[in-house]
């Protein structure tokens, strides 16, 4: 138990970078689960299976967002009950999430396998990438529960005030995807789903790991499974659904986003694709430090410190400002680089160096979103998130992305996205500053902010 921090007292400013590092770190070996499958793929297979994973990603990612959402409020939930150092609810909500986002993980991957190839044609996938699009997404939908399993291990402890064990179940899968993506590729010559088969082989192995550690170590308080309670569900729910609405509607914003970029043609959806690979390594700060505050404000507000809620908000903010701005600015000078390592195309790489160029600045503006939202929703504001996003996506982002691309073309839709970041981050200012989200109560016994 060392490694869990007590973040109810302490320096906030040491507290915020010692926890959030490993946060990075752990998110960076996730997202290198796809990096290392778009580089084997794009380079044995080409630019069309490249776009085949991007599209597939973004549906993946749709289906299983319901299940992520509600894994967002186990930190709200887990982390106050630690602030309230309350051992018996720790537990039981620890098995009552289990037993819920299991059921809920089994019935998402069947219904994903069944309509994979439905959904890719109502997103206008270009034909050629159909076939291979369907395999990928489907033989993932068969893993969807190994990738949830490991990923609610990873929220609990960090709930808990542990973000360094996660690391370690995080880089068996990230190894294991490394030697298996080159054996079934080139050795075995299976094609794309050769890569789908390594990632999620990669990640039941890693998560049946992290389940004897977390037991073995008594990390986790586990109990011996049982049904939850009425008020135990009742609470996952209240927060859940909404939580899990938030991912459907960001999720559904970024497949309506792929089908204005689907418009354009295959060239700009592989240099699109290779973008968004970078997209998500370089918003790993944004987000670490987004989930770091999250679990950190939970905390304290289950010890109903206040005081330190905003400090940590403010903390969290000029942390996300300082680090993102300096990526911005080297992926301005690397952005041919850096999409190079993924296609050749011409086409696709002009298309994906000038995207990464003229978003590259907008994207501190896009981590004030994390890193305010994470607060909010430390308080259980799950529905009010839920409202933020879709003003973000459906209001601003996806609109104004369409608009700008039959403005300026296949540029418009950086600019458009761009422009988007700005005016969602000061809106979550104004609820941050303004909204009630600290007087929400998860349970009648905490005491609201005055």
């Amino acid at each position: 138990m060392k490694q869990q921090h007590d973040f109810t007292n302490g320096n906030i400013v040491k507290q915020i970078w010692i926890f959030s590092l490993p946060i990075m770190l752990t998110n960076l070996l996730q997202v290198s689960y796809q990096f290392i499958d778009s580089l084997w793929v794009g380079n044995l297979l080409g630019a069309t299976a490249l776009g085949a994973i991007a599209v597939s990603g973004t549906v993946i990612f749709t289906i299983l967002s319901f299940i992520i959402g509600i894994n967002n409020a186990t930190l709200t939930i887990l982390s106050q009950q630690k602030g309230k150092q309350n051992e018996a609810g720790l537990k039981n909500y620890i098995n009552a999430f289990i037993v819920v986002l299991t059921a809920m993980a089994a019935l998402l991957g069947i219904i994903g396998f069944i309509l994979s190839e439905k959904i890719l044609t109502w997103l206008s996938t270009p034909p050629a990438m159909i076939p291979e699009a369907t395999a990928y997404l489907q033989i993932n939908f068969i893993g969807i529960l190994f990738l949830f399993g490991y990923n609610f291990i990873s929220t609990v402890l960090r709930a808990l005030g542990d973000s360094k064990t996660p690391i370690r179940y995080v880089m068996i899968a990230v190894i294991l995807n490394a030697v298996l993506d080159p054996l079934f590729l080139h050795v075995f010559d299976m094609g794309i789903e050769g890569a789908a088969y390594a990632t999620i082989l990669s990640q039941g192995i890693s998560f049946i790991y992290g389940v004897f550690d977390a037991i073995k170590r008594g990390l986790v308080p586990f109990i011996f499974p049982k049904l939850p309670t009425a008020d135990e569900v009742a609470t996952i729910m209240k927060l859940g659904l909404p939580s899990g609405l938030q991912m459907t509607v960001i999720s559904a914003g970024v497949m309506a986003i792929m089908s204005v970029v689907n418009s354009f043609g295959s060239d700009v959806v592989a240099g699109f694709g290779a973008a968004q690979r970078l997209d998500s390594v370089i918003m790993l700060p944004a987000m670490a430090l987004g989930t770091a505050v999250n679990s950190m404000a939970g905390q304290n507000i289950g010890a109903n410190k206040w005081s330190r809620v905003h400090d940590i908000a403010k903390y969290g903010v000029l942390f996300n400002l300082f680090i993102m701005i300096a990526i911005s600015t080297i992926v301005f000078v690397c952005a041919e680089m850096a999409v190079r390592l993924f296609i050749d195309e011409q086409d696709a790489l002009q298309f994906g160096k000038e995207y990464l160029r003229i978003i590259a600045f907008f994207y501190p503006f896009l981590g004030i979103n994390f890193i305010l939202n994470g607060i909010v929703r430390a308080a259980g504001a799950m529905f009010q998130v839920l409202v933020l996003n879709i003003i973000s996506f459906w209001i601003l982002r996806y609109p104004l992305s369409y608009l700008c691309s039959l403005w300026l073309g296949d540029k418009g839709i950086a600019v458009g996205m761009g422009l988007s970041f700005v005016i969602s981050s000061v809106i979550a200012f104004g609820y941050y500053k303004f909204g009630k989200w600290n007087k929400i109560e998860l349970e009648p016994s905490r005491a609201a902010h005055k």
